[in-house]
């Protein structure tokens, strides 16, 4: 995904695939949202929210697979640079609040950045490979296996069994997927899988940075979304400069012939706006709904995800691999629900 998605899409922040917490917002706040453009807020918000999500991966993975650029790890690095510029502009103009810099919130925050680093990295790899963008929507969804089994053996929270019946619909379905995948790429089906275990671990392990960090910032609670974004995107810099140099992008990036290929310049320019849009998106979305509906609605977006991306893409498929994605995309949702609910 990009540099502010965990991800889808991502989103380090409140995306339920994840499982990271979903911010509460006020319930009056949502009640009292306006109508836009002649719509109900919380529809328009939704529809942005959507659009900008499924926007961030199909431009990376146009990027990333349509050209002949072979430095990912340099696109990474300005879409985090271009995402800490932005919201730095939008602090220095009052539109949103970030943080200050804060020596004790970086020594707890070090850790999480360098998880945040392989789960956007990984990403980046998953989509560079031939896995098309159906098949890496579905392998996303085991995210959710290696989560609940974090949150059993780490703070011994158990779920129903319809919970794991839908998590067992995702595996068999991705595993389904796989053997009747025309177009396996045994490296992408790699790289998508570790990006699995990042994510998990990211949310697993952010629960407790939160906390700890809310005893050193101003108000003494916890990080809000564009501090995170800000400090992610930040402390992200040099770790993946470190992961250029090991590849030996930093010495060869500037040579990169696409950079003088002007689809390719706007294609990254486009993709790195819409990863820093979707903060702002997602924040509007929920502040007009409820987090369920959040949550539900970012499952939801996964099937047009899916699709678009087997089509638009020329991907070689079979009705059997079609109906294993289509069952995998809709496990997810019902595990989104049961899970809300349990």
């Amino acid at each position: 995904m990009g540099a502010l998605s965990a991800a889808e899409e991502g989103k380090p922040l409140m995306q339920s695939g994840s499982n990271t917490a979903v911010y509460s917002l006020d319930v009056d706040a949502r009640r009292q949202a306006r109508p836009f453009l002649g719509l109900p807020a919380s529809v328009f918000a939704g529809a942005c929210y959507c659009t900008a999500s499924m926007s961030m991966v199909l431009l990376n993975k146009v990027a990333l697979s349509s050209f002949d650029f072979g430095s990912p790890n340099a696109l990474l690095f300005y879409q985090c640079a271009l995402c800490v510029l932005l919201v730095h502009i939008c602090r220095l103009a009052g539109l949103v609040k970030v943080e200050p810099f804060n020596w004790q919130i970086i020594k707890i925050w070090v850790p999480v950045n360098i998880i945040f680093v392989g789960m956007i990295g990984t990403s980046f790899w998953a989509l560079a490979s031939d896995l098309n963008v159906a098949m890496l929507t579905v392998l996303k969804n085991l995210t959710n296996f290696f989560t609940l089994g974090g949150d059993y053996f780490l703070y011994g929270r158990t779920y129903k069994l319809n919970v794991w019946g839908c998590v067992a619909l995702m595996a068999l379905s991705a595993l389904c997927g796989a053997v009747t995948d025309l177009a396996f790429d045994a490296r992408g089906y790699f790289w998508q899988m570790v990006n699995c275990l990042f994510t998990a671990a990211y949310s697993l392990y952010m629960r407790g940075a939160m906390d700890r960090v809310a005893q050193h910032t101003s108000d003494g609670k916890k990080l809000g979304e564009f501090s995170m974004v800000f400090y992610n995107n930040l402390l992200s810099l040099p770790f993946i400069a470190l992961i250029m140099a090991g590849t030996g992008e930093l010495r060869g990036w500037l040579s990169e012939p696409d950079l003088r290929n002007p689809t390719f310049m706007a294609v990254a320019a486009v993709s790195g706006l819409i990863g820093f849009g979707i903060s702002f998106t997602s924040l509007w979305f929920l502040s007009t709904t409820t987090p369920s509906i959040y949550s539900l609605v970012g499952s939801l977006n996964k099937v047009p995800l899916a699709l678009v991306g087997l089509f638009a893409f020329n991907v070689a498929w079979t009705v059997p691999n079609l109906l294993s994605i289509l069952v995998g995309t809709l496990a997810g949702i019902v595990f989104t629900v049961a899970k809300s609910k349990s």
